[in-house]
C-alpha cells in the first residue's frame, strides 16, 4: 500500500450533494465546485501526512493507523477519526461520514459515504 506522492483530482461524482449532508456553508459548496485539489501524501511507515491543496486554502491533516486523531470538518467543526489500513485500502471513520481511499490502476480512488450520498473522488498521481 503506497498512497505517497502528488494526486490531482480529475473527476468528482456528488460532490455538492456530499457537501451539503455534512453541513458545509453554501459558499464552501459554490467554491468547492469550481476547484480541483491537488493531494499530496507522505507515508512514514503508520504515519502519514495528508496535504489539500486548492487556490482558496490549504488543509494539513496528520495521522497514524488505528490511532484516534483529529481533523476539521468543511464547516469547521473538530472530528474525531480513526484511519485503519485494510486489504491495501486506507478506511476513515468519523461520526459523519466513512472514507475509503485505494488505489485502482495508476488512479487514487477516495469513496466517501454520509448518510444516503456518496461521494467519489478520482485522482492521477503528477
Amino acid at each position: 500500500m503506497d498512497f505517497s506522492g502528488t494526486w490531482k483530482v480529475y473527476s468528482e461524482e456528488n460532490l455538492e450533494e456530499f457537501l451539503k449532508v455534512v453541513g458545509a456553508p453554501e459558499m464552501v459548496v459554490k467554491m468547492r465546485k469550481e476547484v480541483k485539489p491537488v493531494l499530496v501524501i507522505e507515508q512514514n511507515g503508520r504515519d502519514f501526512t495528508y496535504t489539500m491543496k486548492t487556490p482558496i486554502c490549504t488543509k494539513v491533516y496528520s495521522f497514524s493507523l488505528g490511532k484516534e486523531s483529529e481533523m476539521t470538518a468543511v464547516d469547521g467543526r473538530k472530528l474525531k477519526c480513526t484511519v485503519r489500513e485494510e486489504n491495501g485500502k486506507l478506511i476513515a471513520e468519523t461520526e459523519k461520514f466513512t472514507s475509503v481511499r485505494e488505489i485502482q490502476g495508476g488512479d487514487m480512488v477516495e469513496t466517501i459515504t454520509a448518510g444516503p450520498v456518496t461521494f467519489i473522488s478520482r485522482s492521477k498521481h503528477i
